[in-house]
């Protein structure tokens, strides 16, 4: 692969409108393909496949496949970027993609699922990883938030769409046909448009490592450190860095509870697919939308605050789910813990790319997102675990919450500020 310096080395969004709108494009068809799954394959579970309701564990299980193998093919996908270019990377997730669908919709057992929900996590690891990582390489250090707070918000978008849509078409269609129909034209698209229209970004990362040598993580010096060095340093040589990286996996107990029992649970209040897609779709809506005030914030006033503030307001959030009762209550839980979100998601990933030099900065960002994602798998056992021991859905509600508070407290505790404003 050439990876020779372009000539024009210019970085930021201006510079690099067209590939950026085309970089954003692909990250709300990631969004997409992942909100397909998110509404109508719970509900499939007990009717489709007789999954009863109450067995909270075997209905967490295709949740925690998708977060333990796209924890890892984020960390794969860093790495693999730094050798082979993004624009290679992202192909790839998009190839293992065409098949969800399809095996989703001929599905005839759980298994199935589970394994679909596998090749999904793949999918992800690999595409959405490289959406962040290279609008980073185009853009400046002053654009970080507002760069992760537009890439945030058009996949969510996206999640939220994906979600409301399905979900729509399943009442009209049937679940296994509207996923099925949904998923093949969106991953088609997606693969069509990153092989036609997306350019390689990996020259302008290292046209940038050579202009800016210093970064904030100076306890990794070695201009090519080993996988291992980094993983160190992200994981627990670095008190900061640990700091992110814990936050970033306890949030994700957020999103694995809305995934596994938000739908059954609002269909057990007596809440309709339609309605309780449109309650969902409020929390990914007001998450991704609010990103686009929450990124560019953080350039402005640092990520520090704005990441802890988040943590304990989407603990409230999802506290709140299970306080009250009636379609306007669950609406506006689903709002504050979207905002919840919206503070922290963009800014977390910021602050990771503040910290790291622009050498290893997709593998930064690929192990941040390796600790992250593998959330969705160890929330999705807690939260099972906790409604089983139970008996009851709430508690795992409970469990998600205390997890989050506890976790914003380690983060003000061991966190600090990053802003490039501060030294970078």
């Amino acid at each position: 692969m050439n990876t020779e310096a372009p000539r024009a080395l210019d970085h930021g969004i201006a510079a690099h409108r067209s590939q950026f709108l085309h970089w954003l494009t692909q990250v709300l068809f990631v969004g997409l393909t992942l909100g397909m799954m998110r509404t109508v394959v719970p509900t499939l579970a007990e009717a489709e496949f007789g999954v009863p309701k109450t067995s909270f564990l075997l209905l967490s299980t295709f949740v925690m496949a998708f977060g333990a193998v796209k924890a890892v093919m984020n960390f794969v996908a860093g790495r693999l970027s730094e050798r082979l270019g993004r624009k290679r990377v992202l192909l790839m997730g998009w190839c293992v993609a065409l098949p969800v669908p399809l095996m989703v919709g001929l599905a005839p057992h759980w298994a199935w699922v589970v394994a679909a929900t596998v090749l999904l996590g793949v999918n992800q690891g690999l595409t959405w990883s490289m959406t962040q990582t290279a609008k980073l390489d185009l853009t400046r250090p002053q654009e970080r938030g507002l760069t992760l707070g537009l890439n945030e918000f058009a996949g969510y978008v996206g999640v939220a769409l994906g979600g409301l849509f399905t979900a729509w078409l399943a009442s009209h269609w049937g679940p296994r046909e509207s996923l099925l129909v949904f998923g093949v034209v969106v991953t088609a698209l997606a693969l069509l448009q990153a092989a036609l229209c997306i350019q390689e970004t990996l020259p302008w990362a290292q046209a940038a490592a050579t202009q800016q040598p210093r970064a904030v993580a100076s306890a990794l010096t070695h201009p090519a450190p080993s996988t291992w060095q980094v993983f160190a340093l992200m994981s627990w040589q670095d008190r900061r860095l640990l700091a992110l990286c814990q936050a970033g996996l306890v949030e994700k107990f957020v999103d694995a509870l809305v995934w596994v029992l938000y739908p059954v649970y609002l269909m057990k209040q007596g809440v309709s697919l339609p309605q309780a897609g449109a309650i969902i779709g409020v929390y990914g809506l007001v998450w991704g939308s609010a990103q686009l005030l929450t990124g560019p914030w953080s350039d402005r006033m640092g990520r520090h605050r704005l990441n802890v503030g988040g943590m304990v307001l989407c603990g409230a959030g999802v506290a709140l789910m299970v306080l009250g009762h009636g379609v306007p209550w669950w609406v506006a839980s689903a709002a504050l813990t979207g905002l919840g979100m919206a503070l922290l998601y963009p800014n977390l990933s910021a602050a990771v790319a503040d910290f790291a030099p622009p050498q290893w900065r997709g593998s930064a960002i690929g192990i941040y997102r390796f600790w992250r994602d593998l959330g969705y798998a160890l929330g999705a056992l807690g939260l099972g675990l906790a409604a089983h021991h139970s008996g009851q859905m709430e508690a795992a509600f409970w469990f998600v919450a205390l997890s989050m508070v506890c976790s914003g407290a380690l983060l003000w505790w061991w966190g600090e500020e990053s802003h490039p404003g501060s030294g970078l």
